[in-house]
């Protein structure tokens, strides 16, 4: 048996954005380019932009179980059953040992530890007072084994380590395990809470690649000659995976057939991001597609806003697309910020609804566009019709140097 045969289909989604709790209200958010980045006043930090996500935190779980777990679970727990009800899919219709649970994240347990040495400094930094749940929060699988344990799913969960490619490396997890037959049905997608993290922010603040602007909706502007750095996000977004037969044997709705990826390392410096390597990456997926540069008709960027990511994102797309005039650009960062581990499957879940309405949504921010950022068919500020939406790409780069891309197409 051939298992590349097996056809890979994503039919439900279920997010939770800094500007929206849903698809539906996400897409019309995108469109209009609305961002609700906001100001956050973070303990020892001060003030910066963030994207803080308001969503019912209680609707799956309860307050106790949410104190007992950690942000990045609540989100996931969220997000993982919106992803079964929007697939109108009861968790019993597939075995639990056969569902799979796999979670991308960038950063984990950096927000339980800063909580917890905050909290024993008020007793003189005393351990008997540090939570005897700081290790199992704190553990990578956490988030994903969280949401196992809120649906009852004794099949495998784990957590893909993956900077910030960690969103689209789940994706591409959950194929393949599909594919080889582990599982029946995937839940994958990326998280963050790293909103509440002082070593983020302190962090890109000291590499010069904080974002910020006097309006924050403003502070994240990819591509423009005044951009200054990363606005930092949390963030969830999960997939219900599904292989086609499946999928079309019970009647479920198709948002997309996974059709190419592909992951790659830069093997060069631990920040600089390298566009040849990203450039293979995008030629490798292309190629396992099955599809040539003028076949695709969204890019979906990784563009954080920082001055050389930027532009080496800019000169890997130019190299494939230059002969592609049919091929169109955008960048959803601009409107949600960086939401790290759950960037690449929220900026692609952002762009799916592209399928039934052919239109692109814009970049924002974007007042004086870095001539090395300059690409044929960048949206900017306003939406574009298409005649025709069939494929869309989306790049996810992260630090030291691991690309992805996952391409996919509208299911025929």
């Amino acid at each position: 048996m051939d298992i590349q045969q097996h056809r890979i289909v994503i039919t439900g989604v279920g997010l939770a954005a800094p500007n929206a709790d849903n698809l539906t209200d996400f897409r019309k958010k995108l469109l209009a380019g609305t961002s609700e980045i906001t100001e956050i006043d973070l303990r020892y930090f001060g003030k910066a932009p963030a994207g803080i996500c308001s969503f019912p935190e209680t609707k799956y779980r309860k307050k106790k179980e949410n104190k007992r777990g950690t942000r990045a679970g609540c989100l996931g727990v969220y997000c993982a059953n919106e992803a079964l009800a929007d697939g109108n899919l009861p968790i019993d219709h597939y075995s639990s040992s056969r569902i799979g649970v796999y979670v991308g994240l960038t950063e984990h347990g950096t927000v339980e530890t800063e909580n917890e040495v905050y909290n024993i400094s008020q007793y003189d930094y005393n351990v008997d007072y540090w939570t005897h749940h700081h290790n199992p929060r704190t553990v990578l699988n956490n988030p994903a084994g969280e949401i196992t344990m809120n649906l009852g799913i004794t099949g495998p969960h784990y957590a893909i380590g993956a900077a910030c490619a960690a969103g689209n490396a789940s994706l591409i997890q959950g194929v393949q395990m599909l594919r080889l037959g582990e599982v029946d049905m995937a839940l994958a997608g990326g998280i963050s809470e790293s909103t509440g993290s002082f070593g983020i922010f302190a962090s890109f603040q000291a590499q010069g690649a904080l974002g910020a602007a006097e309006d924050p909706r403003q502070a994240c502007r990819p591509f423009d000659l005044s951009r200054n750095g990363i606005v930092v996000s949390e963030g969830a977004c999960i997939y219900v995976l599904e292989r086609l037969d499946n999928a079309l044997a019970r009647g479920a709705k198709i948002y997309a057939e996974i059709v190419g990826y592909a992951m790659n390392s830069d093997a060069r410096d631990y920040v600089l991001p390298y566009d040849v390597r990203q450039a293979e990456c995008i030629e490798l997926a292309l190629e396992r597609a099955g599809l040539t540069p003028e076949d695709i008709d969204i890019i979906n960027t990784h563009a954080t806003g920082t001055k050389q990511g930027d532009i080496e994102e800019c000169k890997a797309i130019r190299k494939i697309f230059a002969n592609a005039p049919e091929t169109y650009i955008n960048n959803t960062k601009s409107i949600i910020g960086h939401a790290m581990g759950a960037a690449g499957v929220l900026e692609l879940a952002g762009n799916l609804p592209a399928f039934e309405d052919n239109l692109v949504h814009p970049t924002i921010n974007v007042k004086n566009l870095d001539p090395e950022c300059s690409l044929n068919n960048m949206v900017i500020d306003r939406p574009v019709q298409l005649d025709s939406v069939q494929t869309i790409l989306n790049n996810s780069f992260g630090m030291v140097g691991i690309n992805s891309v996952v391409i996919v197409k509208k299911y025929q």
